[in-house]
């Protein structure tokens, strides 16, 4: 795997039908979108794409619509997250026959358990895996942390490449002392700040619903604009606490900004959607004007 350019790597949402079935039309879309505004590379089926919540089918039918799209443009990750080996395995084994670029996992989300046996699972898979590996560290959600000492000895497998995290202090730490371990920054709250210590990759969910503002703050941070790159990322974080502040779910009001933007499915999880609301699309309407998205 050739080494990851700099820049935005977008967590893209997965647009399904009531069904649950894959919207082509839109996912492509949203691919093209991502790519037009400077993506370097594209992650599908993180948690942003709700990878947890989508039905087998659709989850193979979204790796094969997302990899025709992408057409080796950027870098197309996959994310295969559960929890046993031979569980992702199964995951890995549907969409193997695909043209994408490496598996994201996080460690099992169902139980927590020592450092060696997350270890063990990582490094399994990894040996299965036709494609190379990026860890996932979301403990937040699965309540395991993959630590620098788990980062040390899994950096030693030949098809363990990277990891992406939050963690300010495992970037520098993987910075100084494993340069040619890909890291991915997952904090965009302080990416501005991340810079000064030689990071320059961050992915996040929120650069598919706001294309604009995120061009904009990664080519003023490359320019060394500042001022414009921190009022590009402060619109994308606004944006993100005004998702908090609507009544419904987070995803359920950046569902709908996805379909302002023209990509048509729900982007949530099913028990969360409920129909459209008008008063909700109204205020988001309203702000992706404010922020100069629409």
């Amino acid at each position: 795997m050739e080494k990851l350019k700099r820049g935005f790597y977008t967590a893209m949402g997965t647009p399904l039908d009531k069904d649950g079935n894959v919207v082509a039309e839109s996912l492509i879309k949203e691919i093209d979108m991502q790519i037009e505004a400077g993506a370097s590379g594209l992650l599908l089926m993180g948690s942003m794409g709700i990878e947890a919540s989508v039905k087998n089918s659709a989850y193979k039918e979204a790796v094969r619509i997302a990899a025709g799209a992408t057409k080796g443009r950027v870098p197309l990750f996959v994310g295969a997250m559960d929890n046993s080996i031979e569980r992702v395995k199964d995951r890995i084994d549907m969409i193997k026959e695909y043209d994408f670029d490496a598996v994201v996992l996080t460690t099992p989300f169902y139980s927590a358990y020592p450092d060696a046996e997350n270890v063990n699972f990582f490094e399994k898979i990894a040996d299965y895996s036709p494609k190379p590996v990026f860890l996932y560290d979301l403990a937040v959600v699965t309540k395991q942390k993959i630590t620098y000492s788990m980062v040390q000895q899994l950096s030693k497998h030949p098809n363990i490449k990277g990891i992406k995290s939050g963690d300010i202090v495992l970037a520098r730490q993987v910075k100084n002392n494993l340069p040619d371990f890909e890291f991915l920054f997952s904090n965009i709250d302080i990416f501005d700040v991340a810079i000064s210590y030689g990071i320059d990759k961050v992915l996040d969910g929120m650069f598919s619903s706001t294309p604009v503002n995120s061009k904009k703050f990664i080519e003023a941070a490359w320019a060394g604009d500042m001022e414009t790159c921190k009022n590009a990322l402060d619109n994308i974080l606004d944006f993100r606490d005004f998702y908090i502040t609507q009544k419904g779910t987070l995803l359920a009001t950046y569902s709908e900004s996805m379909n302002l933007l023209g990509m048509d499915g729900i982007f949530c999880n099913d028990y969360t959607y409920h129909g459209d609301d008008a008063e909700r699309i109204a205020n988001t309407k309203a702000f992706m004007q404010k922020i100069g998205e629409l």
